[in-house]
């Protein structure tokens, strides 16, 4: 971030300690691919690493969803100096963080090996399984005569699950997985893991199907 005017450091540390940790309010910036109407947004934390005259870097954790560029903004306004976003690099998203990524040129290195040298070793560590990309969740495992239906975008109710994680809470975002371990679907929570353990009802509404129909058909 870089300010407009000279700030102190202990003035711009309070500042953002009383005002952009928690929740915070943002109107997305003019050019954003959203309708521009402020709402909520969470910082999990905003840590300044360096600051080097004007200059300020500083490594955030946030809700999905946050424009970086217009908390800047915000900041300097609070400040009543003006500030923008000079830089900006993604460190991290999900379970994924930068000791996975490779570069465009290594994936298309990867995919010659396989396809001229039938050697798919490379490709199977550059492009990941897509279960890797719910480590973080929570998750319910069905058994393989509930999958076809959900498959189809059928709401998962509790009959259908063989077992779950505990601690997961109304509205959590989850993970429907088979008994190998296979991401099936993404939905929300209509129960806690409690709850589940019933006899009946919704246990988790679909709302993303991963798997293809047919897999699991009985």
């Amino acid at each position: 971030m870089h300010l407009h005017k000279d700030v102190e450091e202990e003035k711009l540390r309070e500042t953002i300690k009383n005002y952009f940790i928690g929740k915070i309010q943002q109107i997305p910036p003019l050019k954003s691919s959203v309708k521009r109407q402020l709402r909520t947004r969470t910082i999990y934390y905003l840590d300044i690493l360096e600051i080097e005259d004007k200059d300020v870097l500083f490594k955030v954790g946030c809700e999905a969803g946050t424009y970086i560029r217009k908390l800047c903004f915000d900041i300097g306004k609070k400040l009543e100096v003006g500030a923008h976003m000079a830089e900006l690099r993604r460190t991290k998203a999900g379970p994924f963080d930068e000791a996975t990524l490779f570069t465009l040129q290594e994936l298309t290195d990867a995919y010659y090996f396989w396809k001229q040298e039938n050697n798919e070793k490379f490709l199977k560590k550059v492009i990941q399984p897509v279960e890797n990309g719910v480590k973080h969740l929570p998750k319910v495992w069905v058994f393989d005569t509930t999958i076809e239906s959900i498959c189809h975008g059928v709401d998962l109710k509790v009959p259908g699950i063989s077992k779950l994680n505990d601690k997961i809470n109304k509205e959590d975002a989850v993970a429907i997985m088979s008994l190998k371990d296979e991401l099936v679907a993404l939905g929300t929570a209509k129960m806690n893991s409690n709850e589940m353990m019933a006899e009946k009802g919704i246990a988790v509404q679909t709302e993303k199907v991963f798997m293809q129909p047919g897999v699991y058909r009985i």
